[in-house]
């Protein structure tokens, strides 16, 4: 469904291709990076506003809605007993209904990217001596 394929020769820096498309990720100088990129956690944020904001306008075209700018702000927090929670908060150009809204709100919480990271999904890692093709 989708892949993507890193390389990182030294440093924080990392390389990313996903098909045709180049994406470095990186830390900020206050983690020791050289902040040349999002840091890991910024990059999950931006594929679920991403997936959020498609889905969004997916829905609303099918729908014949017009929404205009889609606006979205998304935080990562961490508390001090290590709780960790996603806030997202969408905003739309366009004048909505209530009902519109709350079908939209509806809509966010079931949006790929949404139901993966609610749900958790397993990682499989193996380890090799030889750099991947």
């Amino acid at each position: 469904m989708a892949s993507v394929h890193l390389h990182s020769n030294s440093g924080y820096a990392q390389h990313i291709q996903a098909r045709s498309h180049q994406i470095v990720a990186d830390e900020p100088t206050s983690n020791g990076g050289t902040d040349s990129g999002p840091a890991p956690y910024e990059l999950l944020l931006a594929g679920l506003a991403a997936c959020t904001s498609l889905t969004l306008r997916m829905y609303a075209d099918r729908k014949q809605w017009e929404l205009g700018r889609i606006d979205a702000q998304l935080r990562f927090v961490r508390d001090e007993q290590g709780v960790e929670s996603i806030t997202r908060e969408i905003a739309f150009a366009a004048p909505l209904s209530e009902e519109q809204l709350s079908r939209l709100a509806e809509i966010c919480e079931k949006t790929p990217v949404t139901k993966t990271i609610k749900r958790g999904t397993e990682i499989r890692t193996t380890l090799s001596r030889t750099p991947a093709a």
